[in-house]
């Protein structure tokens, strides 16, 4: 048979489009995670995204940024490259507010068996953790700072501080130094001059702080390091290094329970699959084998009903009964409302 040049190209082009098909589908079998790094993305690596993308017979790439912010910058340039994105609780509620994020379905992503409040519309919690006080235990011993007043005591603990650059977690602990009683600050904060009485307060502390943090891993390598005496931060983070050898202890006393989440960035390119990967990485058994890696709770409660879950070590998890009431929860609400506000004079306070 002979095939003529109409013929041919009509071919050329039925091939160039299966091949394209195929490139798709195979491409749509592939999903970017980007979280913050160091010990606690090794840990969702090993826990959560490897074995969840085993289980979906997908390919992973995993990156790693500062925080939501670094997506937004994307989403705003129309060039989003991230399927799905680790975010804290405050940060992804005001960006997705702000239309940054996709709105989650939850009849893929199953919540009933959720903490209260730890899935959103646009970001689902992926673990509760704690801003706690840490301090080094060989400069403090047993005569170790037990609440915020003493975070801010120079004269009775003596030494180098380090302190959050960001302000999400910023002002709680300044006013609870400043004699405002946990279950009141969101309250002041929201009153007029709140902020600033905040900011105030961390002013005076001010020309104590060595270092201002940005991230999980600088703050976890400063206690690793014994660059500073006493500083806020994750309580996880602190557990990876005193598991490490490194001097670092730390209190749930006036702590913040907070709790990581999950998004899916406006535009993603493969937006149905991330969500069929966050459906996964929901259930239970990840989130149980989670913390093994590091000491934050599950969101998911069936995590601790599945035995698979300490009875001992349960107790040393934010989310445990005994640490959630020593410790201020963290109001979404009001970071949505106030915290580019709240970010713009912190940062002003900084610089000056």
């Amino acid at each position: 048979m002979t095939i003529n040049r109409s013929q041919l190209a009509i071919a050329s082009l039925a091939i160039f489009a299966a091949v394209g098909l195929v490139g798709a589908t195979a491409g749509a079998q592939e999903l970017t995670v980007v979280s913050f790094g160091g010990s606690y993305q090794e840990a969702q690596s090993k826990a959560l995204f490897q074995p969840a993308a085993k289980a979906l017979g997908i390919k992973l790439k995993e990156e790693t940024y500062t925080g939501i912010s670094d997506a937004v910058v994307k989403v705003k340039a129309g060039a989003v490259t991230w399927d799905v994105v680790a975010s804290g609780s405050g940060s992804a509620a005001r960006a997705g507010a702000a239309g940054y994020l996709e709105k989650l379905d939850y009849n893929v992503i199953d919540r009933s068996t959720f903490v209260p409040n730890t899935a959103q519309d646009y970001c689902v919690g992926g673990d509760v953790f704690s801003t706690v006080m840490a301090w080094n235990t060989k400069t403090y011993d047993d005569n170790h700072p037990k609440s915020w007043a003493d975070f801010w005591d120079v004269k009775k603990f003596p030494g180098k501080r380090s302190y959050r650059k960001g302000v999400a977690g910023a002002l709680e602990p300044a006013l609870m130094a400043d004699g405002v009683p946990a279950g009141k600050v969101y309250e002041v904060l929201s009153a007029p001059g709140g902020i600033e009485r905040a900011i105030k307060k961390i002013k005076e502390l001010k020309p104590h702080i060595s270092v201002w943090w940005t991230s999980g891993a600088q703050h976890a390598q400063l206690m690793k390091d014994g660059e500073v005496d006493m500083i806020t931060g994750w309580n996880g983070r602190f557990d990876v290094v005193a598991k490490d050898g490194g001097k670092v202890a730390y209190t749930f006393n006036q702590a913040l329970l907070d709790y990581d989440c999950y998004a899916i960035p406006k535009g993603a390119p493969h937006k149905d699959l991330a969500m069929k990967f966050l459906s996964e990485i929901s259930k239970p058994q990840y989130q149980a084998e989670f913390t093994k890696y590091i000491t934050y709770g599950p969101t998911n409660k069936k995590a601790y009903e599945i035995g698979a879950i300490d009875a001992t070590y349960a107790k040393k998890l934010p989310s445990h009964p005994d640490n959630v009431k020593e410790q201020l929860s963290i109001d979404l609400d009001w970071y949505i409302k106030n915290e580019e506000k709240a970010a713009a004079a912190y940062q002003n306070m900084l610089t000056e």
